[in-house]
């Protein structure tokens, strides 16, 4: 007798059933092993970086696989907005997909098609030879293919902030995902994310999503930036990331046994 099975819940699915804010790490090793022990932290999801990481398909399939036995929501960010490249990543059985730089409600509608089957989409039916169906073992994946998936957006120009309104108002939309380093770069504050009028368009952008009534997230390193947010309303909040927390981490622990200058140590 073949198997006949479900899918997990999606991170649109988390959001709505958590009265809290979601607490997120970023799995950037592309590496199965550290992707395990992030899962294992006690995080609710875990952002696979495959835009500013050496992660592909295959990379990203493996630590899907390493985390299936935690109970944390995997967030996959693609490289960016194609639509071949989301089915690629759909088909892995990617669930909860990040597409990063969306500066426009009409850029935020050709992602919604990219995801759904026709005729709401475009994206092309190969589920009997995919992981997202799991083999066709998942019943009638094809008909119900739209509510297994959570499509966020995210939100990191002054362009994607003005147009945020329509961009939260597309169909299709779960959620959006703010963020601060490249949103500060195009207000011409390169590496300036506290500089107040970050803080305002993070915080007015917050805002208007929960006038919108749907989710929104953001990436906050420092811990006094993730409480901000948080106390803002974000529903969602990456706070580290495994390369950055071992890179902080063994400069800290080789600094005390050296006797270093603590001043002149990175941050985050």
């Amino acid at each position: 007798m073949p198997l006949h099975l479900s899918l997990p819940e999606t991170l649109r699915e988390r959001l709505a059933a958590s009265d809290r804010a979601l607490i997120g790490l970023w799995a950037s090793a592309s590496s199965p092993v550290t992707a395990e022990i992030v899962a294992g932290s006690g995080c609710d999801w875990v952002l696979l970086d495959a835009e500013h990481s050496p992660n592909g398909l295959e990379s990203v399939l493996a630590q899907l696989h390493a985390m299936s036995a935690y109970p944390v929501a995997p967030l996959v960010r693609v490289p960016y907005g194609d639509t071949v490249t989301i089915k690629q990543f759909l088909d892995l059985g990617v669930q909860n997909l990040l597409v990063p730089m969306v500066d426009s409600a009409a850029q935020a509608e050709e992602i919604v098609r990219a995801v759904r089957y026709p005729p709401r989409g475009v994206r092309g039916v190969g589920s009997a030879l995919a992981r997202s169906a799991r083999w066709n073992r998942v019943d009638e994946y094809l008909q119900h293919a739209d509510e297994t998936i959570s499509l966020t957006v995210q939100i990191e120009s002054a362009a994607a902030v003005a147009d945020a309104d329509r961009i939260l108002a597309v169909d299709g939309v779960d959620a959006i995902f703010i963020g601060p380093s490249d949103l500060a770069a195009s207000m011409g504050l390169l590496g300036q994310q506290n500089h107040p009028d970050v803080v305002e368009a993070v915080l007015g952008t917050i805002r208007r999503a929960i006038a919108a009534g749907k989710p929104a997230g953001v990436n906050a390193f420092v811990p006094e930036d993730a409480e901000r947010y948080v106390e803002a309303g974000a529903s969602f909040v990456a706070v580290g990331a495994d390369v950055a927390i071992l890179a902080r981490q063994t400069e800290a622990l080789v600094a005390r046994f050296r006797g270093d200058d603590e001043s002149k140590r990175a941050s985050y």
